[in-house]
């Protein structure tokens, strides 16, 4: 959930409302695929309830993770505009957030102000995510896992509030 606290605690709450009133509530089952490797995606996901598993091959077999609420989905392929490497499933049914591509580019185009905030709030959740993925890899401090910077610190305690909105709105609570 951790994640999700670092992306919308870099919004504002008219950023936020705006995503809420521009995206849409999609109800997953089991085995639904999400995202396809290699397939374009055109949204960026937030996961409100339930589990996905990311997965590297095409058999989907050895998960290389979990993503349970609150977890960002499609930032990669947002970014970069590339297909994405690795395909996402659902493995417990699910209700994710979409918002598409086109949406979020308009509102940018129209609003640097989002557009910095959105952008830096991108590279806080990759930053933390890679951080995450060192520590596993055996490569990071395990004591720092869990720190947060005193100077987003302020943001992750509205980010849990826009997260609560969020819910609410497609009634998740």
């Amino acid at each position: 959930m951790k994640r999700v606290l670092f992306f919308l605690g870099q919004l504002n709450d008219r950023d936020v409302e705006w995503m809420i009133h521009n995206g849409n509530k999609l109800e997953l089952p089991a085995g639904y695929t999400l995202i396809n490797k290699g397939e374009c995606i055109d949204s960026l996901f937030i996961v409100l309830s339930g589990q996905l598993s990311v997965f590297s091959d095409s058999n989907n077999r050895d998960a290389i993770a979990k993503l349970e609420a609150g977890e960002i989905v499609g930032e990669m392929s947002f970014l970069e505009s590339r297909p994405p490497s690795v395909s996402v499933v659902v493995t417990l049914p699910s209700v994710v957030y979409q918002i598409s591509r086109d949406t979020i580019s308009a509102r940018m185009a129209e609003n640097p102000e989002f557009r910095s905030n959105f952008y830096y709030a991108l590279a806080l959740f990759l930053s933390n995510r890679l951080r995450k993925t060192t520590d596993q890899l055996g490569y990071g401090n395990p004591e720092e896992e869990d720190l947060i910077d005193t100077n987003i610190l302020d943001g992750v305690a509205q980010a849990g509030s826009r997260f609560g909105q969020i819910l609410h709105r497609f009634s998740e609570v």
